[in-house]
């Protein structure tokens, strides 16, 4: 098979096998006959299952297929690139610190704060973000498929759980979604929330930054080449 092929196969795999079993058609379904544990390790199973193979085949068929597009001779979009890079360490982190409280094991009625602020989905946000910033320095067939699908994850993930968390949460959470936003910042643009000095996250912005920082010097041990190639 081509190598462009297998890598978009199994992104869709990933991608689809996610949505399919946790929405609301399969996840009840599932949830009554097997309990709600077994369900969650059998979502992890089947994530594992289908992501592994999807780092294995890009990893071994790296900038495969046509190029699209070559940007990495332009200055400002390489430092465009690093930043973006950057944010997306600091809101991942911020989202495990304070987390969606639709979110499993998040504690419930803690109100909007600091990084929800910004965005009430940090995880899917921050993926979405890192999957952009290697698109645009990754302009090859099959790093469109690999990155494009990490990509999509974080848009329907965050969308996906929101609706399934408005029918098992009800108005609690129709009322958080409507005080915060999906796209980072625009709540606090729109007014539906105003930032404080309480609410800078302090430690995310530490730990994420420094976090970043450490990935990129490790990127060539970790995963070959140069931090976004």
């Amino acid at each position: 098979m081509d190598p462009t092929l297998k890598i978009a196969m199994w992104g869709a795999l990933f991608l689809g096998s996610h949505l399919v079993i946790s929405s609301d058609a399969v996840r009840p379904a599932l949830i009554a006959r097997i309990g709600a544990q077994p369900y969650r390790g059998l979502y992890s199973l089947v994530a594992f299952a289908t992501l592994v193979p999807l780092i294995v085949t890009f990893a071994h068929h790296k900038h495969a297929g046509l190029m699209l597009w070559y940007l990495r001779g332009i200055p400002l979009l390489r430092w465009l690139t690093w930043l973006m890079m950057l944010i997306a360490f600091i809101i991942l982190v911020g989202g495990l610190i304070n987390p969606n409280p639709g979110s499993i094991g998040a504690p419930a009625n803690r109100g909007v704060h600091g990084m929800l602020k910004i965005t009430r989905h940090g995880f899917f946000v921050a993926i979405v973000l890192w999957a952009l910033a290697h698109l645009l320095m990754n302009g090859w067939a099959g790093d469109i498929c690999f990155f494009g699908s990490l990509a999509a994850l974080g848009i329907l993930g965050g969308w996906h759980q929101d609706r399934r968390k408005l029918v098992e949460l009800g108005e609690p959470y129709r009322e958080f979604v409507a005080a915060t936003s999906f796209f980072p910042f625009a709540a606090l643009v729109s007014g539906r929330q105003r930032w404080t000095r309480t609410d800078m996250p302090w430690a995310a912005l530490v730990i994420g930054t420094v976090s970043a920082f450490a990935v990129m010097r490790l990127h060539p041990i970790l995963f070959g080449g140069n931090p976004l190639g």
